[in-house]
């Protein structure tokens, strides 16, 4: 969450923060700026007593350019802060900077300010800004309150499109009742396989693939590469296929009645890939499924919007589910942590070696499934040392913002 530290920074440096300039992603190829995703004004105002935040450069440096910074060295950009900073570091090496140019830099910053040993102040100011302060544009919330709406109270089969039911829902809510749904965020796509180095029973058409998409992308520096399959299923480090969360929802119990909301972007082997998951689940829906092209015009394309929209819906769930960990992952489970919503985390290291037991009998796979998620449903986890505080809210966050 560089955003978040950014806002601690400046504090510990007391100086005015410049709305971020977002990275496109190279796998993802998405532009979208800060502002597309995030309510800047509310973002502002929610920090007003904090720190100072402007939305662009101030005219007098009005040649503090990513443009400038890219076509030489300067002194007003700083790219050796180490990962896990201290706030000393900073002082000692930023405030300088800032003392003789009025500007500073910092490119990288993801992962550069430490999460330990920091003072209480700037640990509760990360909790505000990642619980409170970053909310998402309008548009993206007024689509993620669709899409929960009709997952909440889904039409009955001889109702009419979806503009006139949601009319109607908003008269009939408390004859429904609540209706309640599991967001399953499956995280498996070509970026995902193909990193993970795992073999997903493509055949050697397939390993070949990912192999030259590893070369292209990461120049064939992947860790995983120097394992073979069973050790890496053994170690807990292959993502999860559709069918194998299918098949752990099942075990935890379940059914094909459970509404499901499928949270992702693009699924590597597309829909033949799911049609086992889609059988087990037949309520599963997405958001081509709950909303209309329309509707979805303003996110169409754009992988940060689109994430956006699934995290809000994730955030709205009586139960989330990640297939695996990653970015996504790790924000929404800190957060719905912050929330006290119930989150399954699935237990990769025991899942690898039972899904390669091919001889369990149904009862047997579901008794050790069962076994090993007892704590994995919702537990309070206390942050360890160099652990992140937006994953770990707690104590940081919970104990210490909310006394």
């Amino acid at each position: 969450m560089g955003i978040c530290d950014a806002v601690a920074l400046a504090k510990i440096l007391n100086a005015t923060l410049i709305i971020p300039h977002l990275e496109v992603n190279p796998v993802w190829k998405d532009s979208s700026t800060f502002e597309d995703i995030f309510d800047v004004d509310h973002f502002i105002n929610a920090l007003k007593d904090d720190i100072s935040i402007v939305k662009g450069v101030p005219d007098d440096y009005f040649w503090s350019t990513r443009e400038y910074y890219a076509t030489a060295v300067r002194a007003t950009r700083v790219k050796n802060a180490p990962v896990h900073a201290s706030a000393n570091w900073y002082l000692d090496n930023v405030l300088p900077v800032m003392q003789s140019y009025g500007i500073a830099a910092i490119s990288p910053f993801s992962h550069r300010l430490a999460f330990d040993n920091m003072p209480e102040d700037i640990q509760k100011l990360r909790c505000k800004v990642n619980f409170q302060a970053l909310a998402f544009v309008p548009h993206i919330r007024a689509l993620g309150d669709a899409l929960v709406n009709r997952l909440r109270y889904p039409p009955s089969t001889n109702e009419a499109d979806s503009t006139t039911y949601l009319k109607r829902v908003s008269d009939s809510k408390d004859k429904q009742g609540n209706g309640k749904f599991v967001v399953l965020h499956l995280r498996f796509d070509k970026d995902m396989a193909a990193h993970s180095a795992c073999d997903f029973g493509g055949g050697k058409a397939e390993k070949l693939a990912l192999a030259k998409y590893r070369q292209v992308i990461w120049q064939g520096r992947v860790l995983n590469s120097q394992f073979t399959d069973e050790e890496l299923r053994s170690q807990g480090r292959c993502p999860l296929t559709p069918e194998e969360i299918g098949l752990l929802l099942a075990a935890l119990g379940f059914d094909n009645s459970t509404r499901l909301y499928l949270a992702s972007h693009k699924v590597y082997g597309g829909e033949a890939r799911i049609s086992t998951l889609r059988s087990l689940f037949p309520l599963m829906e997405d958001k081509k499924s709950l909303a209309s092209s329309e509707e979805r015009a303003q996110i169409s394309g754009k992988a940060s919007l689109l994430a956006a929209v699934d995290y809000y819906v994730s955030m709205h769930s009586d139960i989330f589910v990640s297939a695996s960990p990653g970015n996504m992952h790790n924000a929404v489970v800190g957060h719905r942590t912050y929330e006290n919503k119930k989150t399954i985390r699935p237990n990769m290291a025991l899942l690898g070696p039972v899904f390669l037991n091919k001889s369990r009998s149904w009862p047997e796979f579901q008794e050790a499934v069962v076994e090993g998620h007892r704590d994995r449903q919702g537990m309070l986890r206390l942050r360890k040392s160099q652990q992140s505080i937006y994953t770990y809210p707690a104590p940081d966050c919970i104990c210490s913002s909310r006394g």
